[in-house]
């Protein structure tokens, strides 16, 4: 256990994106943009979001003629060429605010498409020619230049909306992402609003609710791990715990959902104080090279994570438990670690969701090339027992088969 003696580091204060909260929020839009200076709205989606659920053309009505566009094609980890057609179309428009609407593919690919606005980066060709250059990270020089205001309402709660610092696209020829890092690259605003939610599907929801859970898990033990962090992890825990069974669309519970949406809110409260670690390191490298959400991933790679950190991380995963519902009282912590672990998989299981890496159609023998390929992931690099040989990555790759 953590004593007073041991607890040094440090906590930066978040970036400034404005969260509003609440139904019937996204009806407020244009105000709340016009309040953050931008004129031109560009909304981008995904195909399923625009045509199957209502979310876009609501977001659209609330906008008004301040809509000069909505561009759907960002399909899952937003292929290079979607986001060329998203920049042409915003460049066009003369758009300086972008509304995304949707999941994690959407804020993500938002935050790479305003740089490639400003850059005035607007082929496939040229955007390959830079990945390549710099190594699929670009670094741009942004000082002075204005970015398109970035506002997002998310429809899943896999809550990639809270990150900061980047984005990214997939070069759906070679397979890979190229990403974008700048200190300004964040939401400015921010809208949880469970109306917007109606529509998404149900292994969508739940699927992407454990990645949720996923963040507060990984919080708890990761680099960067302190009190201020541990509090909204455990909180938000404990709101997914008991609220996401009770969010499924037939279920028609507004309210779990608004409650499920703030929960994915605070697992990246600590962010990016604290890190993510090794099931988000898996995650990454199974996601691409398998075209798997990371919901999914989460719900094949956390227990087992989870069972391999035990040794270095008991104490805080015995708290999970409490937020889980499990009275810990008298247990020590290595029992109430397996408590822990057992309420996360039966919470997994009973959502009707995967659990093990072949219900994904993996095969066996790619194991090993995964392991290499999380080895170099920098998620990998905050988990609790430091990850150096193949082997250790292919014990709990193993166990999660």
């Amino acid at each position: 256990m953590t004593t007073a003696h041991d607890l040094q580091g440090e906590y930066s204060p978040a970036v400034p994106s404005r969260v509003i909260f609440g139904r019937g929020k996204a009806a407020t839009l244009r105000d709340e943009i016009t309040a953050l200076g931008g004129k031109r709205v560009l909304v981008l989606s995904g195909r399923t979001v625009a045509e199957k659920t209502d979310a876009v053309r609501r977001v659209s009505s609330a906008l008004g003629d301040m809509c000069v566009g909505v561009y759907s094609g960002l399909t899952q980890r937003a292929p290079l060429s979607a986001a060329v057609e998203a920049t042409q179309m915003a460049l066009e428009a003369e758009a300086d605010t972008l509304v995304g609407v949707g999941g994690s593919t959407i804020s993500d690919a938002a935050r790479m498409i305003a740089v490639m606005m400003v850059e005035n980066i607007s082929t496939e060709d040229r955007l390959r020619e830079l990945g390549r250059q710099q190594d699929g990270m670009l670094t741009p020089d942004l000082t002075g230049k204005r970015l398109a205001l970035q506002v997002s309402i998310p429809t899943t709660l896999s809550a990639g909306e809270f990150n900061t610092g980047g984005g990214n696209i997939l070069d759906d020829v070679s397979n890979h992402k190229i990403r974008v890092r700048h200190a300004s690259l964040y939401a400015h605003l921010i809208v949880l609003d469970p109306e917007m939610t109606v529509g998404t599907p149900d292994w969508l929801w739940l699927s992407t609710g454990v990645k949720a859970l996923d963040h507060c898990i990984e919080h708890l033990y990761s680099r960067g791990n302190q009190p201020a962090t541990d509090a909204t992890a455990l909180m938000a825990a404990e709101r997914l715990f008991y609220n996401l069974p009770r969010s499924r669309e037939a279920d028609s519970d507004l309210d779990a959902r608004m409650e499920c949406l703030m929960a994915a809110w605070m697992s990246m409260l600590g962010s990016p104080n604290v890190s993510s670690g090794l099931s988000h390191g898996l995650g990454h490298v199974i996601g691409v090279k398998y075209s798997v959400g990371h919901g999914y991933t989460s719900c094949v790679t956390q227990p087992y994570v989870m069972e391999y950190n035990r040794p270095a991380s008991a104490h805080k995963q015995a708290l999970l438990a409490r937020s889980a519902g499990i009275d810990i009282n008298g247990m020590d912590d290595e029992t109430g670690a397996e408590a822990a672990a057992r309420a996360v998989d039966d919470f997994i299981v009973g959502l009707g969701m995967p659990h093990r890496l072949r219900e994904l159609e993996i095969p066996r023998e790619d194991l090993p090339v995964i392991a290499e390929m999380t080895l170099a992931d920098g998620a990998t690099k905050n988990n609790a027992i430091q990850m150096t040989s193949v082997d250790q990555m292919m014990q709990v790759l193993e166990a999660a088969f």
